[in-house]
């Protein structure tokens, strides 16, 4: 021993440590409840097994797995690491339906865009064919279509939101103004 204090684990087993004792390099002095919490899992002579049949170079990732799991059989007995892992595949997976739920919403807004797009060009193409002497009356009964088609679109795909259902009639009526607006003039 040469004067240094024993390891964690020949201080909670009671007995001298020898220099070869292979719990020292894992299981320092001013630690000791590290080996106590991995004994109470698993045992000191599993532990001890575990880390002969290893190589040296990966005993301290198989003492920090064996700390890691003890620490989580102490949490939660029945489960231990497959619990905390559950939790967390559960966790990714809302967070993929939450992502998956937001791309729907962003391309249910773009296509209402691009329909209001399309609506304000085939308004302006109506007005361009009356300057040209189109029929005032086809030109009203078609903007009037359009609006209702426009309207239409925005009730079937918005069942759900009754507050973006709103928001599109108000739009759309200020549509059907301003197109109505621009033919009498």
């Amino acid at each position: 021993m040469g004067g240094s204090p024993p390891c964690a684990s020949c201080k909670l087993l009671r007995r001298r440590c020898a220099k070869d004792c292979i719990f020292a390099p894992y299981f320092p002095s001013n630690d000791p409840h590290k080996f106590a919490i991995v004994h109470k899992v698993f045992g000191a002579s599993n532990v001890s097994k575990m880390l002969q049949e290893l190589p040296a170079p990966q005993r301290p990732d198989a003492v920090s797995s064996l700390v890691y799991e003890a620490n989580a059989r102490a949490r939660d007995p029945v489960y231990g690491c497959v619990g905390a892992i559950s939790f967390l595949q559960s966790q990714v997976s809302q967070l993929e339906m939450q992502l998956a739920v937001a791309k729907a919403q962003i391309f249910y807004v773009q296509m209402q865009h691009q329909a209001a797009a399309a609506a304000a060009a085939a308004a302006a193409t109506m007005i361009l064919d009356e300057e040209d002497g189109g029929d005032d009356r086809i030109l009203r009964s078609s903007s009037e279509l359009l609006y209702h088609e426009m309207l239409n679109f925005g009730h079937h795909n918005n069942n759900n939101n009754n507050n973006n259902s709103i928001s599109d009639l108000i739009y759309y009526e200020d549509l059907k103004e301003s197109s109505s607006l621009d033919m009498l003039s």
